[in-house]
C-alpha cells in the first residue's frame, strides 16, 4: 500500500528563521502560510505545554493549503506521569480542545515520553488502550516516541503493532532508534541537524534519508520532521529532502 511522503519542521515560530528561512519584513502572522507553502507538514509542539482555543485550530487550518497536514504533540499531562493507565481524563481533555477544527489537515497525534520513563508492559498496554480510534467520524493515527533503552524490547513492538500505533523512528545520539513498522504509516523525527551545514544534514545524508523514505512510503504514508539539533537549519533540511522525494 503505497502512501505519500510529508516532510516538515517542528513549529513555525523561531527567531533564527527570520531572515534565514522567512524573508526580512514578513509579518509574524504570515509565517505559517509561508512555511506551509514550502513544506508539506508541520508538527505542532505548543500543544505539549498548553491547551489551545478552537479558533486557533481553525486559523491554522485556514492558513494552510489543501493537502497540507499537521501532526500534533499531545499534552505532557498525558504522558509525564507515573501511572500511564490513569491518563484517561487528560487524554480526553487534550482531544477535546479543538483538534477537529483542522478537518482533513489533522495528521498523526504524537505521544512523547520522557527519557526517564521505562517500559512497563502492563501499564503501557493500558495507555495504548486509552487512545481514541476516532475524533468524531475521523479515524485517528497515533505515534509514540519513547526514549528509554528498555523499550528496545519485542514485547513493546508487539504491543504497538497490536494497537496499530507507530513507533517514532528517532535519529538522535541518545534515544533508541526502533525501526520496526507497526502501523499503516511511518513517523520519523530527525534530530541531528547541524548549524554548520547549510541544509542541516549533508547532501549525502539527505540522499540516504530520501532512500529510506522511499522504503517507508511503500507501506503507507510517511511523516518526516526535522526537530531540534541545529534548529536554524531545519527548514532548509526539510526543503532539501522534499526536493529529493518529490
Amino acid at each position: 500500500m503505497a502512501g505519500r511522503i510529508r516532510v516538515g519542521i517542528g513549529g513555525w515560530t523561531y527567531e533564527s528563521w527570520r531572515g534565514l528561512f522567512y524573508p526580512d519584513g514578513l509579518a509574524k502572522t504570515k509565517e505559517l502560510a509561508y512555511a506551509a507553502a514550502r513544506l508539506t507538514a508541520i508538527e505542532i509542539n505548543s500543544t505539549y505545554y498548553s491547551t489551545q482555543k478552537p479558533e486557533s485550530w481553525r486559523k491554522w487550518a485556514d492558513a494552510t493549503p489543501d493537502g497540507f497536514m499537521f501532526s500534533v504533540k499531545a499534552s505532557r499531562f498525558c504522558t509525564n506521569r507515573r501511572v500511564l493507565a490513569d491518563a484517561g481524563d487528560s487524554i480526553a481533555k487534550f482531544m477535546g480542545q479543538g483538534l477537529d477544527q483542522l478537518g482533513d489537515k489533522l495528521g498523526p497525534i504524537l505521544w512523547q515520553f520522557m527519557a526517564t520513563k521505562a517500559f512497563d508492559k502492563g501499564d503501557f498496554a493500558a495507555f495504548l488502550g486509552l487512545l481514541p480510534a476516532k475524533l468524531g467520524d475521523r479515524p485517528l493515527r497515533h505515534a509514540v516516541e519513547v526514549r528509554h533503552p528498555s523499550f528496545v524490547d519485542p514485547a513493546f513492538v508487539d504491543l504497538a503493532r497490536d494497537h496499530g500505533v507507530a513507533i517514532v523512528f528517532a535519529d538522535h545520539a541518545e534515544y533508541p532508534a526502533i525501526p520496526d513498522h507497526t502501523a499503516d504509516f511511518t513517523y520519523a523525527r530527525l534530530q541531528q541537524s547541524r548549524e554548520d551545514e547549510p541544509t542541516g544534514y549533508s547532501p549525502a545524508e539527505l540522499d540516504q534519508w530520501a532512500a529510506l523514505a522511499g522504503n517507508w512510503v511503500a507501506a503507507g504514508d510517511a511523516f518526516i520532521f526535522f526537530i531540534s539539533g541545529g534548529k536554524a537549519r531545519n527548514p532548509a533540511a526539510a526543503e532539501a529532502l522534499i526536493a529529493r522525494v518529490s
